[in-house]
Formats: structure tokens, sequence, C-alpha cells
């Protein structure tokens, strides 16, 4: 008899938190429902959306925050669309790659990709730390720059633990520059004398999100949209590996951290499925069931569609999060370091295409 009173009480406080999140869940929904039909605005008027929702509802987010503060009563559905709600989406997106399109390009390109991709890692995470931005700020604007911009920002986010200031901080800058190489970057081709598949691969190389690509490569033709989207692929294939090697860090760091008894305990035989986070399991899963199209090809488009939705609430969530005067303190040195590095990865970019001629 105590036992069952006991997994009642169990139950009634598993039922009281999950309505404790519903307030907040539902902010974070509405604020995702607006910035979709926004979204929707533009694609309508554009064709492509300029301004992706997710940032559309990381900047409502913040404009709602700065004019009023959540209660404790919002606050728990807040931090569980922020964190909980965006792993599940981060692990969704592993059904969208396959490895098939990415062995067909070609060892030479995919090196070259990956080559650049490390390198721009290590000199954008240099850079900001030069500049004075802490370290978690600086992995997320290397990460960001590097691979697939808000997408790369909101996937190692959770990885490495940053606080909702610095991701709404890289995404922020991050994502005005990405608008603006979706404008400018069609600009170069007269400029340069480039060819449909140098200017492709220009544009996988420099601009940040999938819908982004598509947008600065239509102009220049069918060849460039193709070979854009491509290395845009590779790009973000090259986020499993970073993520998964982020993790490992921020569990050595931790076992680092501990004291000497507890990490003779736990030296012994340390299992990768206790370090790696339970998201990044899955979204390799679910990479490799894509592969081997073990994944029906009918149910892509809902599951990459839901983690998109999902992302956006997320992004929601972390907007209703920030404090704006934070931003303030560090707006100049993130827009310096993320201009520096956007300008290295375009010089960088333009002779590798000369290469690829």
């Amino acid at each position: 008899m105590p036992q069952q009173e006991q997994d009642q009480g169990q139950k009634q406080g598993a039922l009281k938190r999950i309505f404790l999140l519903i307030p907040g869940i539902l902010l974070c929904g509405v604020v995702t429902v607006i910035s979709l039909g926004v979204q929707a605005i533009e694609e309508r008027v554009f064709d492509h959306p300029y301004i992706e929702a997710l940032v559309v509802a990381i900047l409502l987010g913040m404009a709602v925050r700065t004019a009023w503060e959540p209660s404790e009563r919002w606050r728990s559905g807040i931090a569980f669309s922020a964190k909980q709600l965006l792993e599940v989406a981060v692990m969704l997106l592993g059904a969208s790659i396959s490895f098939a399109a990415i062995v067909a390009s070609g060892g030479l390109l995919i090196g070259a990709i990956a080559v650049t991709v490390v390198i721009m890692l290590a000199v954008t995470y240099g850079l900001s730390r030069i500049l004075g931005l802490k370290t978690k700020l600086a992995i997320l604007i290397a990460c960001g720059n590097s691979i697939c911009g808000n997408s790369a920002i909101a996937a190692v986010a959770p990885v490495i633990e940053a606080d909702g200031d610095d991701i709404a901080s890289s995404i922020s800058f991050t994502a005005i520059l990405g608008v603006l190489m979706v404008l400018g970057l069609p600009l170069l081709i007269p400029l340069l004398k480039l060819t449909a598949t140098q200017y492709g691969i220009l544009a996988g190389l420099t601009v940040y999100a999938v819908p982004q690509v598509l947008a600065a490569t239509v102009p220049a033709g069918i060849v460039s949209t193709q070979i854009g989207t491509l290395v845009k692929l590779v790009r973000v294939l090259m986020l499993g590996p970073i993520v998964v090697g982020l993790s490992l860090f921020v569990a050595r760091r931790r076992k680092a951290a501990g004291t000497a008894k507890e990490v003779a305990a736990k030296t012994t035989s340390i299992s990768p499925f206790k370090l790696v986070p339970w998201f990044i399991i899955g979204f390799l899963v679910l990479a490799a069931l894509r592969s081997f199209q073990l994944v029906p090809d009918i149910a892509i488009a809902p599951v990459t569609k839901t983690a998109a939705i999902l992302t956006v609430v997320s992004m929601a969530a972390l907007g209703l999060g920030v404090d704006v005067r934070v931003l303030s303190t560090v707006g100049g040195r993130v827009t310096a370091a993320v201009t520096l590095s956007l300008m290295l990865l375009l010089g960088l970019s333009i002779g590798l295409v000369h290469f690829f001629k």
C-alpha cells in the first residue's frame, strides 16, 4: 500500500512538472507561429526567406523580453524549450543527412572543403579570443562562421552548455552578415569572372544557411545552385564530427576538474556513450540509417520539418531569456570577430574556387 501511494505521488509530481512547463512552451509557440508567418510572407514576396524564421524568433523573443520580464510561472517552460527541445531538434537533423551524395562529389573537393572548415574553425576561435571574447562565445562564432551559421550555433550550444546571451549574440550578428552575403555575393561573378561551377563552390563555402545558398545561386543558374547545395551539404556534414569532438572535449574537462579520487574511480573504463550526449548519438544513428536507406523517403520531409520547427521554438525561448544589456557589452567585439572571420573565409574560398577551374 505505501508503495502504491509512493507511485501515485510520483505520477502526480510528474504531471505537476508537465503542467508547469505548459505556459512557457505556449509562449514560445506563439513567438514561433509569428516568426514562421514572417518567413512565409518573405517566401511569397521574394521567393526565398532572406531572414529565416529562427532569426525572427530570437529577435522577437528579445523584443518581448525587453518590454516584459517573464515571471517564475513562465520560466520553466521557456528553459525546457531552450534546452530539451533543441536537443531533440539536433537529433532529428541526422535523418536528413546522406553520405552517398557526399562521396559522389569526389575526394579532392570533399578534402578541400573539410580543410577549409578546420582552418576557419581554428582561425576564428583564435581571433575571437584575441578580441577578448569568452571561450564559449568564441566556439559558437567559430562554428557558425565555419560550418553552417545559425544551425551550427544551435547544435553546438547545448554541447558546450553555452548560455542564452552568448547564443543570441553569435546568432544575431551572424544572421545579419549572412543576409548581406546573400545580397552581395552575386556581384563577385562579373568582378572575378567566375564560372557557374566556381560560383557554386564559392556560395556553398561562404553562405551560412541552405535556403540562403539557394537565394544566392539561383541568379547564376541551375549549375551553380546544384554545386552550391552539394558543397553546403559537405559543410553541414562536418557538423557531426565537430559536435562529437566538442562533447568529448567537454567530458574530459569535467573529468579533469574532478578530485583525484573521482578521476581514479572513473578511469577504469569509460564508455563513449557516457561521454557523448544522447542527442548526438541519436543524430549519428539517424544519419547512418538514412545513408543505408533504412529511413523511408516519405518520412524525411516530416522529420526535417519537425526539427526545423523545434529549432525555431528553441530560438524563441533563447530570445525570451536574453537581457539586451548584455548584448551591448559584447556587440562591438562580436561584430569585429564575425566580420573579420567572414572576410578571411571569403578570401580563402576565392583562392579555392580558382583552383577548381
